[in-house]
């Protein structure tokens, strides 16, 4: 059950080794902090949590650190159109992305390094590509020699010849920046401030860093030279994760990292998602319509996190009735446990302590979960992330207890022992915990599709009198009703049996 990934560096799925064994050094490149988050920022930072989840629940070590770029034009020109500063919009659109991420469920990383905190990093690593001729001054800025990395492109496939022919075309010769340039490839590792930006000194005079080796100084200052995972959407495989590597390998000569993943795109409705487009969805917009969080984290997860994923109002009804099916399962021993005798106790949730879920390939040993669904989930997971071939896992452990929860309803004793009962329960909290998907514990937990069992039994009573008093109309409508709710009525010589759908 080797651990394999989709590595976009090789174009092939390797076996995962860590430089260091049984832990691993991630980074994820982050948010650009300029305005609130859309769909596409939940669906990158729900893969990249789960796939820390999942590393941690088999036994890694994992230090995971995601940074905030709060050095960028559009922040600038946000914070000129509103009067304001880059810190002022930077901090107001941080503390925007922890309220998103906290009704998503995302945990917090490690560390949430800013390119404003690592300004000695970043003009330390443009001072060493200077001296080992990766870089040059122009007037105040400083660009990187691309032609000098003889690898540039092995990230993306591109090469440097084929990209030439089109690019006089898009180049305009009059531009100060282009002009300042050795040749037309060569990116800004610092750019001269303009007057009134905000600026920081350097030895090349007041300015601000490029995007590209913010990124690069913040991975080496936190990490290291080398680290296990490089993490990110599909549209910064190039020129973002290209660029990075090209910076900090020519001044390490080691590979920056070992393996680098890539989520792929949101689009809406077979769009991509755009402002202009009039489709462009903000994570608190979406959940401010009343879309269960864990939804959104089931729509994710029930796409391989390379491909693309079309976000529809169908597509969002089927994971809210998916996570209905999970939910159900997941309050199954806070509503029959103690008709099945068990001591809810704290170990009993499967879960265990935060320390222990982060340390130990199945949290909680003191009551270890049937050994058949976990392996079945982790060999399908092992498969480059395959969270969606994790989920029917869990879709079969939901159903199973469900079912049994309707037969102890109206049997009043289930056909499986409260033994099996207990672990297949504790299995499902566990494997759910690892995608990040939680059942609130509620007041009434047999209240769960809109109706709970007692006024369930309370409308079928109605609907036995109404046929008594041959009002069959009032019969009829009552089975409508119950059937709107998702509730199916079966009618036997031994009276009325009914199930949730």
């Amino acid at each position: 059950m080797t651990l394999t990934l989709y590595n976009t560096l090789t174009r092939r799925q390797e076996p995962f080794e860590t430089v260091e064994a049984g832990k691993v050094k991630m980074y994820y490149c982050g948010v650009t902090v300029y305005d609130y988050c859309h769909l596409g920022h939940a669906r990158a930072c729900i893969v990249w949590d789960v796939v820390r989840r999942y590393l941690q629940f088999i036994g890694y070590e994992v230090r995971y650190i995601q940074n905030f770029t709060d050095i960028d034009d559009k922040i600038l020109n946000r914070a000129c159109v509103e009067h304001s500063s880059m810190e002022a919009v930077a901090n107001r659109f941080i503390k925007a992305y922890f309220e998103d991420m906290a009704r998503l469920g995302i945990r917090e990383a490690d560390e949430y390094p800013r390119a404003t905190h690592t300004m000695n990093g970043i003009q330390r690593l443009i001072h060493e590509l200077e001296k080992k001729g990766f870089a040059y001054p122009a007037d105040g800025d400083v660009y990187y020699a691309v032609r000098q990395f003889a690898e540039y492109g092995k990230l993306s496939g591109r090469k440097l010849e084929d990209m030439q022919a089109g690019k006089s075309e898009r180049v305009n010769v009059e531009d100060p920046e282009y002009q300042k340039k050795k040749d037309p490839f060569d990116f800004a590792l610092w750019k001269a401030a303009k007057p009134g930006e905000t600026a920081w000194e350097s030895p090349w005079g007041a300015g601000r860093p490029g995007w590209h080796i913010e990124c690069s100084a913040m991975v080496r200052d936190r990490l290291g030279d080398t680290i296990d995972i490089h993490a990110g959407g599909a549209d910064l495989i190039f020129p973002h994760h290209e660029n990075e590597i090209a910076q900090s390998e020519a001044v390490t000569g080691k590979p920056l990292a070992r393996y680098w993943l890539h989520n792929g795109m949101v689009k809406v409705d077979g769009e991509k998602m755009s402002k202009s487009l009039g489709n462009f969805i903000t994570i608190r917009e979406l959940l401010d319509r009343g879309v269960n969080p864990m939804a959104v984290r089931l729509f994710v997860l029930t796409a391989q996190y390379r491909t693309p994923i079309d976000f529809t109002d169908e597509a969002i009804a089927a994971a809210t009735n998916g996570w209905h099916t999970i939910k159900e399962g997941l309050l199954f021993g806070y509503q029959y446990g103690e008709k099945l005798g068990w001591d809810l106790g704290t170990g009993d949730l499967g879960l265990g302590t935060e320390e222990e879920f982060s340390q130990s390939p199945i949290p909680n040993p003191q009551y270890p979960v049937p050994n058949l669904y976990v392996e079945r989930f982790q060999e399908i997971v092992n498969n480059d992330f395959n969270f969606p071939g994790g989920l029917t896992v869990l879709f079969e452990l939901a159903k199973e207890l469900r079912r049994e929860g309707h037969i102890l309803v109206h049997e009043g004793k289930t056909e499986t022992s409260p033994d099996k009962l207990k672990h297949q329960w504790q299995t499902l909290v566990t494997l759910a915990g690892v995608l990040g998907l939680e059942a609130e514990i509620e007041a009434e937990t047999d209240k769960i599709n809109g109706l709970s069992d007692a006024e369930i039994e309370a409308k079928i009573q109605q609907r036995q009198e109404a046929r008594q008093g041959k009002n069959f109309a009032e019969s009829d409508r009552i089975r409508d009703e119950l059937q709107a709710e998702g509730i199916t009525l079966i009618d036997s010589r031994d009276g009325t049996r009914w199930h949730r759908n």
